[in-house]
């Protein structure tokens, strides 16, 4: 079986679909694998690498595309590149398939059997499988980083013969797997953290975590999680309470960091002008759903405002591109997790069970046809 991992084209993409240990075991499984050549060098994996665990490296992998079974890529591929691939093939990459509706019609009339890895179920089998956990782990890491980077003063509490430096108090708004890491990350700098959620269940994970937790409306939050372990979008109501309580919060805090995110809607408005006008001179907000509409009222994609009182607010993109290395390996990882079950060994090929719920959660499109049941749902409601 012929696998096909292209360079990635996105403008500001560092990442590759599979590290070179990952192409390894796919070869160890008995597939030829073609990579891209300088497809990895974003994330410091040079050609030979790959070369070296038994891949091929390929200068014309349009050639590759049009006799490949399978198709690794990280994000969704171009019109040029579906129209390239063969009638049958099998597509893995985050198909942004919830926004991306053109696309899911364009690879279902080109009869690609395509997975969108984004819409992976929440359940504790497909944690190995799952794109959005590990990237958005690294995300909230990098975030940290990046608003220390950012803010003028340390982090820790430092005690010296000058004086002593406080502690940075770190505000965390959304305790998703982004802002999980985001808060161990802040604790182990040194930070004093708080944290907020829509969902109560997180207050447990936030206390563990050496963080205090900030509670907006117990009885409205009771019902704020879906059955898939996601943030439901709450009433209007349940807002403008958030924005009180927090505002009165944030005008104390050195860093917030927001990681606010509904799969398929805009991302909710946490942070606004009013508010970010009370914080100090020299804070920093960090905003991780820039890419979605964003949670914060002025942020820029790919910018770093500043405001009018000092605060900057950094409006990175892919913030797991910034750190390519360690998401790549870990994106491969996710979807080589994912195909093993179904790999016959015997003929080194795929043998799906269409029945599995990894399967059909993930499944965009098959037989020329959109099949994905949460996108036919989107599609009647639209």
């Amino acid at each position: 079986m012929k696998v096909a991992i292209p360079k990635e084209t996105v403008n500001g993409e560092f990442r590759v679909s599979a590290s070179p240990e990952v192409v390894g075991k796919l070869v160890g499984l008995g597939f030829d694998v073609f990579i891209e050549e300088g497809a990895g060098l974003g994330a410091s994996f040079a050609d030979g690498a790959y070369k070296d665990v038994g891949a091929k490296i390929s200068n014309n992998m349009e050639a590759v595309l049009k006799s490949a079974d399978m198709v690794w890529k990280i994000n969704a591929p171009t019109p040029k590149q579906i129209n390239g691939m063969k009638k049958g093939a099998i597509l893995l990459a985050n198909l942004d398939s919830l926004n991306n509706k053109k696309g899911n019609q364009a690879l279902a009339k080109a009869e690609i059997i395509a997975f969108g890895m984004e819409l992976m179920p929440r359940i504790s089998r497909a944690q190995s499988m799952d794109i959005l956990s590990s990237q958005a782990n690294l995300a909230g890491y990098k975030a940290v980083l990046d608003a220390a980077n950012e803010y003028g003063c340390a982090l820790p509490m430092m005690m010296t013969a000058a004086g002593t430096v406080p502690p940075a108090k770190v505000f965390i708004m959304g305790v998703g797997v982004a802002g999980l890491q985001a808060i161990a990350t802040a604790k182990r700098l040194g930070a004093v953290v708080t944290a907020t959620d829509v969902r109560p269940a997180t207050r447990e994970q936030v206390e563990s975590l050496g963080g205090k937790f900030l509670t907006v409306d117990e009885e409205m939050e009771k019902g704020a999680e879906t059955d898939t372990g996601y943030a439901k979008e709450m009433p209007q109501e349940y807002f403008v309470k958030q924005k009180q309580i927090v505002a009165e919060h944030v005008k104390k805090q050195n860093i917030v960091i927001t990681t606010a995110l509904i799969p398929g809607r805009p991302a909710p408005v946490l942070m606004t002008k009013e508010m970010i006008s009370t914080m100090q001179p020299g804070s920093v907000i960090v905003d991780l759903a820039v890419d979605a509409g964003g949670n914060v009222e002025g942020s820029k994609s790919g910018e770093i405002v500043v405001s009018s009182n000092g605060v900057k607010i950094v409006g990175h993109t892919n913030l797991p591109s910034r750190i390519a290395e360690s998401a790549s390996s870990l994106f491969g990882r996710n979807l080589l997790n994912f195909i093993k079950p179904m790999v016959d060994n015997d003929k080194g090929s795929l043998n799906f069970d269409w029945e599995d719920e990894t399967v059909l959660g993930t499944l965009v499109s098959r037989d020329g046809k959109v099949v994905n049941e949460r996108l036919q749902s989107k599609k009647k409601g639209s």
